[in-house]
């Protein structure tokens, strides 16, 4: 080993020593003397001046020649000398420098400790491992360890540095981080040896200390702030907390001061915070604040269970606004408010679900069980749907130029339609309003038609749809037989008529004495409502329906033929003393108005005689002709005119000679009556020509009762026979799960039915168990 340049430094000599040699005590104390000395200079930032090849060859013949215990505690003690001076003067240091000299002291202790360890490489993978012993590498670690990170005037003074640090960082004021994250690298470091410093020397205190500060600012936040501004708090310090660990501390903290955040931040003050008044959740759902409830969910999604609060809410609040407008007198009065008022209410709450809750699938079963709730406390929604489905084929696809639009609109529909339990109670009005656009033909669009009772048989299956496409299929067919019919008697006229056969329902246009006839021919299975009462055309009406039904028989051998003039509509020419006009009437209202071409005053119980109109439907289209003052084609010349607009016996009735219009084609609309009993069974009815519509209550209708009863009986019988023996309350789950589809059967009807199959000997009760059925083959 050779002195630096110009200074004289006594140093023991280094004589070549031959491996093969033996070394005895003496020889072995000298060459550890020699490494002794290499590791001073090495502590003093003097390697540049030894030869590590030599160095090396030395610790080798010591291990080789087993004075490895020599070296090894030889070094251990070396190296605890040194940090001892290096502790000391870590613990004189104030405390601004301290984490630097410790940064510093650090380094160095790592750089020497590498050449040490380069020098004893022989040693490390032979007696090291051999004797179990703690490599020298680590082994310095440990005695750093002991005397400097673990000094009593340093370690207390490390952590309470470090955690002012990060309380100032939380303060808004700047830091080291670079100066923290070495420190922490440190600690971490010199976790070995199964000895975790970091945890023990800062981590545990680090979130001690965390949650304390977080508790106390948490609640006092959550007292002076709203909720929406305590949402924003919470996600910065929580976002703080994430950066600080990647930026500077250990990555095995991320997860505890994560979840240290949300039992501080979130799971102490939900509850709190989601029933907030003017600024929780419902304030939010009121207010439409998406992003407010965006941020709410994605910070309780970190507590999972705490959204099942805003889901609770999210069903109130829907609930809430469901029960506003079925108590809206303004919107029960209009179907199409009334369903326009709820798809806006669904349209807003699927943003909600969409945006701020990320398509949550809870949250979308929330929303299906709101509107479930509300929307089936009675028969309402399903009759206003159809209603609502009416006027928009009638009228509202008229202002929608694309098809996406239209398949949007009736996508809508079939969003409500899916929260009907009764079903069947949609069906029930929406066959009679297809079958009135039908056989009227004011439907905007027959394929926009058909793509609905598509989605309708998506939804429930072929059997609840069948009826409505054999309806259309009449229609094409009826298309077919008017052609081969006009084909077959061209020339020939008849007077303008209107009536509808099991099924036919002509409707005509006269011109100039003409008569143009069209029938539409439709099967009675199909098509909704009781066959009508039969009443008498005018002569020319039935000579040209005679001549159809001709034509009809020879084509068509074994069937029979109807007529419904209930459901007809006639185009007639009207040559008033004022005016001429063309009037788009019903076939009754025909009938009356031809009478006047041979009479100039009828009386009720006249004109009732002649025409055979049945006297309900009489007073309905006779009313419609002289009390509206837009249509009033007739007036009523006799009796107390003031006293009752309905007619009586002695009323008589004369052509309105004062009458004007300024439009040619005049639409002659129906009066409102009050429900009529036995009317398709419904307690909702609606004028067969016009727009208006009469409201009745919320029950189930008769006819749909009926259906009821012999569906709950057919689904009965097809589960015993299948089963053969079954128990009742098995039974009873059955049934409804069969029936659920179309809708809800309570547990009193299916007993009631299966009474009646008891009865009529389907079933029979077990003598041994007078709970369970057995089936009758």
């Amino acid at each position: 080993m050779l002195p630096a340049a110009g200074v004289k430094k006594t140093a023991p000599a280094i004589r070549q020593f031959r491996s093969g040699d033996p070394m005895d005590e003496k020889e072995s104390n000298r060459t550890w003397e020699c490494l002794k000395h290499a590791i001073h200079q090495i502590h003093q930032h003097n390697a540049s001046s030894l030869s590590f090849e030599e160095l090396y060859r030395n610790a080798y013949n010591l291990v080789l020649h087993k004075y490895g215990e020599l070296l090894y505690n030889g070094v251990q003690g070396v190296v605890a000398e040194h940090l001892k001076a290096v502790a000391q003067s870590c613990a004189d240091c104030p405390d601004d420098r301290l984490l630097e000299a410790l940064k510093s002291q650090w380094d160095d202790h790592k750089t020497t400790m590498v050449m040490i360890r380069d020098i004893l490489m022989y040693m490390d993978r032979n007696f090291v491992s051999q004797y179990k012993k703690v490599p020298v590498y680590e082994m310095g670690l440990v005695v750093f360890r002991e005397h400097v990170s673990g000094h009593a005037r340093v370690r207390t003074r490390l952590l309470t540095l470090m955690l002012e640090n990060i309380a100032a960082e939380r303060r808004g004021e700047q830091v080291d981080r670079i100066l923290l994250k070495h420190t922490v690298n440190m600690l971490v470091e010199l976790g070995v040896q199964g000895k975790n410093i970091y945890r023990e020397c800062f981590e545990d205190q680090f979130l001690d200390r965390t949650r304390k500060f977080y508790q106390d600012e948490s609640v006092q936040y959550v007292s002076q702030n709203a909720c929406s501004d305590y949402l924003r708090k919470a996600e910065k310090r929580i976002r703080e907390e994430k950066a600080r660990v990647e930026n500077y501390l250990h990555e095995s903290t991320m997860d505890q001061v994560q979840e240290l955040c949300d039992e501080e931040w979130i799971l102490p003050h939900y509850k709190t915070l989601i029933h907030m008044e003017h600024s929780g959740c419902a304030w939010m759902f009121e207010h439409d604040k998406v992003q407010d409830l965006e941020r709410m969910y994605i910070l309780f999604s970190r507590v999972p269970q705490t959204l099942k609060e805003v889901q609770k809410v999210m069903i109130d609040s829907i609930c809430e606004s469901g029960r506003d407008i079925l108590n809206d007198p303004e919107k029960v009065k209009d179907p199409v408010s009334f369903i326009s008022a709820i798809l806006t209410l669904k349209h807003k709450y699927d943003q909600f679900t969409r945006e701020s809750f990320k398509d949550s699938k809870d949250f979308h079963l929330a929303l299906k069980q709101a509107f479930e709730s509300f929307l089936n406390k009675d028969t309402r929604t399903a009759q206003y749907l159809s209603l609502f489905v009416d006027d928009m084929f009638r009228k509202g696809l008229k202002a929608m130029s694309s098809d996406g639009e239209i398949d949007a609109s009736l996508e809508q529909v079939v969003t409500v339609f899916r929260f009907l339990q009764d079903k069947d109670v949609f069906e029930n009005f929406y066959k009679q309003h297809l079958a009135r656009r039908l056989l009227t033909g004011r439907s905007v669009s027959d394929e926009a038609e058909k793509a609905m009772i598509s989605k309708l048989k998506s939804e429930c299956g072929h059997q609840y749809t069948s009826k409505l496409e054999g309806m259309f299929q009449d229609m094409k067919l009826s298309e077919d037989l008017m052609k081969q019919h006009r084909s077959s008697f061209q020339g020939l006229t008849a007077a303008p008529a209107s009536s509808r056969a099991r099924g036919a329902q002509p409707a005509g246009a006269g011109a100039g004495g003409a008569v143009d006839l069209k029938v539409s021919v439709l099967t009675s299975g199909f098509w909704p409502g009781p066959p009508g009462a039969p009443c008498e055309l005018p002569p020319e009406i039935q000579d040209c329906c005679s001549r159809f039904e001709t034509f009809y028989l020879a084509k068509h051998t074994g069937r029979r033929l109807y007529w419904q003039p209930n459901h007809g509509l006639a185009d007639i020419k009207a040559i008033l003393p004022r005016s001429r006009h063309e009037l788009n009437v019903t076939t009754y209202q025909m009938c009356i108005l031809v009478l006047f071409n041979t009479h100039h005053t009828l009386c009720y119980k006249d004109i009732q005689q002649q025409t055979n109109i049945p006297l309900d439907e009489l007073k309905r289209h006779l009313m419609s002709l002289y009390v509206n003052p837009k249509a009033k084609i007739l007036v009523k010349c006799g009796g107390d005119k003031e006293k009752s607009k309905e007619p009586v016996d002695e009323d008589q009735f004369q052509v309105n000679s004062a009458f004007e219009c300024k439009l040619f084609r005049i639409r002659v609309p129906l009066v409102q009556m009050k429900s009529i009993p036995g009317q398709e069974g419904s307690t909702l009815t609606r004028a067969d020509h016009g727009d208006g519509v009469s409201l009745g209550g919320s029950d189930v209708p008769a006819t749909v009762e009926e259906d009821r009863k012999h569906l709950v009986e057919a689904v009965v019988v097809r589960i015993m026979k299948s089963r053969k023996t079954l128990e009742h309350n098995q039974l009873i789950l059955e049934v409804t799960k069969h029936l659920t589809s179309r809708f809800v059967p309570s547990p009193t009807l299916i007993k009631q039915r299966i009474e009646k199959l008891i009865e009529r000997e389907y079933l029979e009760r077990s003598q041994q168990d007078r709970r369970v059925y057995n089936y009758l083959a």
